[in-house]
């Protein structure tokens, strides 16, 4: 559609992406959104590493900690919000969100932009384009960016079994639905069902398995929170309220290792590699867990998680197996 050639090299993923920063390999970092510096592990090594890249870039549209580490050249870009009016050369746009359910639908916006010098995300990514892109008589970006809804027409035409008459329908109330086969109980494999792989264990494993005083942490998020952005302190789906300095623990795990439900604790990184890795100042809650295993919210625990402990392709950090331990505070 376009007379292109899409770059076939591979780029990094997080683990790797932190890999590079902490060995000097990556020099710059562009964020588009995000909160990449609390979404990691390993963050105490990440933040002092993090200081030492040359550029560091964010487009945001809410302050956050990503921002306040900052590389020897840093710039904070603000940008519209979809739910500011994103008024362009065709008149004010309309943006489309996909939904946890695969479901996509408009987003209407009604405020008006905190400033007339913000841009939008699509004016960004295509200014960024132009500057760095050969031209392309097939890419209009000045045309995309004055009205997206010719996006919204290439994308249909890209993925008509998805997005066919995007723009007609966009604005279906709850949002269409997207052509998931596997929720048909369609499955497009070579043998027409559904394949499962036989996993190499059934749970993750760690230095420290065995020992008696070794946990395994899963890092959660409370009802109140988007990915790092926590709206309030009020977690309904488990009765937690005015803190996230947790760590849930099984009674007899807590009864085990000398400790008090309610007493305040530290957690420290079991998992063998020699490095430090610890949290102090939370509580112990007894909570209904199964012994052996504890639970405590995500970003304030990502400090445990070594960046090496991760899934073997997908490179996942693998916050839902951290092992720890879990001592009374000094």
């Amino acid at each position: 559609m376009f007379g292109f050639e899409p770059p076939r090299q591979k780029g990094v993923n997080t683990v790797e992406a932190c890999e590079g920063i902490l060995d000097g390999s990556i020099r710059a970092f562009i964020g588009l959104g995000g909160n990449f510096v609390r979404a990691i592990p390993e963050r105490e090594a990440m933040e002092s590493a993090w200081r030492k890249l040359r550029l560091t870039v964010q487009i945001a549209t809410k302050l956050n900690r990503s921002h306040l580490v900052n590389g020897e050249v840093t710039y904070l870009l603000p940008c519209l919000g979809r739910l500011e009016i994103d008024a362009q050369a065709n008149g004010p746009q309309i943006v489309t969100i996909e939904d946890s359910t695969a479901c996509i639908h408009s987003s209407g916006a009604k405020a008006e932009p905190a400033a007339d010098t913000l841009l939008s995300e699509p004016r960004i990514v295509a200014e960024l384009a132009k500057a760095t892109l050969p031209a392309n008589p097939k890419v209009t970006w000045d045309a995309w960016v004055a009205d997206y809804g010719r996006i919204r027409d290439l994308i249909a035409g890209t993925y008509p079994d998805d997005f066919h008459d995007f723009n007609a329908r966009m604005d279906t109330p709850g949002g269409f639905g997207r052509n998931v086969a596997a929720s048909r109980r369609v499955w497009k494999t070579d043998t027409g069902k559904a394949n499962c792989k036989l996993p190499s264990a059934l749970s993750a494993h760690f230095a420290g398995d065995g020992g008696p005083d070794v946990l395994r942490l899963i890092t959660l998020r409370s009802n109140d929170q988007f990915n790092t952005t926590v709206y309030g302190y009020s977690d309904r789906f488990r009765g937690i309220e005015g803190t996230r300095a947790v760590l849930m623990m099984n009674r007899d795990d807590i009864l085990r290792l000398g400790l008090k439900d309610g007493q305040t604790i530290a957690i420290s990184s079991a998992a063998g590699d020699g490095q430090a890795r610890e949290v102090s100042g939370f509580r112990a809650v007894a909570y209904d867990i199964p012994p052996g295993c504890c639970a405590g919210y995500f970003p304030e625990l990502n400090a445990l998680i070594p960046l090496s402990h991760h899934a073997e392709k997908s490179k996942v950090p693998a916050a839902k197996a951290v092992p720890v331990r879990v001592h009374a505070a000094a």
